[in-house]
């Protein structure tokens, strides 16, 4: 037996009313993939964050190499080898390519920066990574949300650590990049580098993991089992505590009154003379790689980028182009790609989040009524059925899963009638997908016209009604979900890589 090169045991966090970690066990060998699972609240990203020093352990033992340690901080762990990619990107938008990947640790000599030996590693970096063509001089604040978690790869890759913590680490990543991360991780592992790898997307996890760990509410339910020699259903049944919750086509909402038209809309260099309309209680999916255009095209709808060419209609009344103020007041709500950074404000409670698009109605004189936004929000909370059911609460404190359902939450009170949805179940686990399934569904037998992006093809066959498969910023085929299989998808938009 390979001795452990980390050997986390008894770990216990604790933040004021809550246990996060209660008594956690992990163990990781040199050169092997190890899996963490858990549904979001699990406790994670808590005990990640006790690994690579951002948290104090409240109680158990860290060995490292076999030498029992504590972490007193991020540098501190990164000094002894341990790098963590987190999946909320911790990256400075308006630093370049490489001042984000060497921050706190540019090449100097004599005490000045040798910013071409940086731009230089930097380059060296993205081209393992197989994308050269992202250049170290860029500023990361312009780059597409799949490039950024690039960077964050090439930087915990500069380490040259022992142990690379990666969070969801292909949540934004077409099939291509995912190739790319794999073949980077197979070269790590071989060279006796440890990944502890933290995905809810299974098809990964068989593929790439050797052994897995589970935590369910704080504490292991399964500590380093052997992945061949679990069943998908029995890891979910340990994660869950039930058995996996499964995505099946059902009965459709969809009328024949159109609410969303998008009439030959294009931007320049993202998309092209794209044509469709929603219905009312129709859930229309949008398919297609990292890149096609899907999220600009949401955004577009959305007036948070000035079409080039045609018109969005809303109830047969075209709406302003270039305005979010005018397409909400259309009725039209989205929730973006990365909800944290694009739609959330993290430190405010969860009631200032749900109201954020209602404020108008809820305020006098520049004041809001305190009393009515608690009210409504917590109508919001019963029927989203939110966990925690706490308006005061700070929004970062709720899972993945319940900050999405925050999100939707604001539309829902606004009263939209148009759901733009881009990928909203990432980063989200099993059980949580399911709710998100079931609330999607439920809002479109309202009446809501819902618009979904997900990179997850069995996702957006099983969810919509009718799928627009998007390549290249063109739209190639739109087809009711019944006629199109997920091998045709992958046929039309992988056709211009053949």
């Amino acid at each position: 037996m390979t001795a452990d090169l980390l050997a986390m045991s008894g770990i216990v966090k604790e933040f004021p009313g809550v246990r996060a970690l209660d008594g956690v066990e992990l163990r990781v060998r040199p050169g092997e993939v190890h899996c963490l699972l858990g549904q979001n609240g699990a406790g994670k990203s808590t005990l990640i964050k006790v690994l690579s020093g951002a948290h104090p352990a409240d109680g158990g033992t860290i060995r490292w190499r076999g030498e029992e340690i504590s972490l007193s901080s991020p540098a501190d762990a990164l000094r002894r080898g341990v790098a963590a990619m987190y999946q909320e990107l911790d990256l400075v938008p308006g630093l370049s390519v490489a001042e984000n990947i060497f921050l706190g640790h540019e090449p100097a000599t004599a005490g000045f920066s040798r910013r071409g030996a940086a731009r230089g590693a930097a380059a060296g970096l993205m081209a393992r990574l197989g994308h050269p063509e992202i250049e170290p001089d860029r500023e990361v604040g312009s780059l597409p949300a799949a490039s950024r978690q690039l960077v964050s790869m090439a930087r915990a890759l500069q380490h040259e650590a022992r142990l690379i913590v990666m969070d969801e680490p292909t949540a934004a990543l077409s099939a291509g990049e995912v190739d790319n991360l794999f073949r980077v991780i197979g070269e790590l592992t071989a060279d006796g580098v440890a990944v502890i790898y933290i995905s809810h997307r299974m098809e990964e996890i068989r593929r790439i993991a050797d052994r897995v760990t589970v935590i369910k509410d704080g504490r292991t339910v399964a500590a380093g089992l052997a992945v061949a020699e679990a069943t998908t259903g029995e890891l979910v049944a340990l994660m869950t505590g039930g058995s996996p919750p499964e995505l099946e086509a059902v009965g459709s909402t969809a009328t024949e009154r159109p609410v969303l038209e998008v009439l030959g809309l294009g931007r320049r260099g993202e998309f092209a003379d794209v044509s469709f309309t929603v219905h009312a209680g129709e859930i229309f999916g949008l398919a297609g790689l990292v890149g096609c255009g899907r999220s600009e095209l949401l955004e577009t709808i959305f007036g948070a980028r000035t079409a080039e060419s045609g018109a969005v209609r809303v109830g047969g009344r075209r709406v302003r182009p270039g305005s979010v103020p005018a397409a909400v007041a259309a009725g039209i709500g989205l929730t973006p790609e990365e909800r944290k950074s694009q739609a959330l404000l993290p430190l405010l409670p969860l009631a200032a989040n749900v109201t954020l698009a209602s404020l108008p109605r809820l305020s006098r004189f520049g004041f809001t009524d305190r009393s009515r936004e608690l009210a409504e929000t917590r109508e919001v909370v019963d029927q989203l059925q939110l966990r925690p059911a706490d308006p005061a609460r700070p929004i970062a404190a709720f899972s993945g899963g319940n900050q999405q359902k925050a999100v939707i939450g604001r539309w829902v009170l606004r009263g939209c009638r148009v759901l733009l949805l881009d990928e909203p179940t990432r980063g989200v686990d099993v059980g949580a997908r399911a709710e998100l399934y079931a609330l999607m569904r439920r809002l479109a037998a309202e009446g809501i016209a819902i618009v979904v992006v997900s990179s997850d093809i069995p996702e957006v066959l099983a969810l919509a009604d009718r799928v627009l498969v998007l390549r290249d910023g063109a739209a190639v085929r739109t087809a009711t979900a019944g006629e199109i299989t997920e091998s045709d998808v992958l046929d039309l938009v992988m056709e211009a890589a053949r």
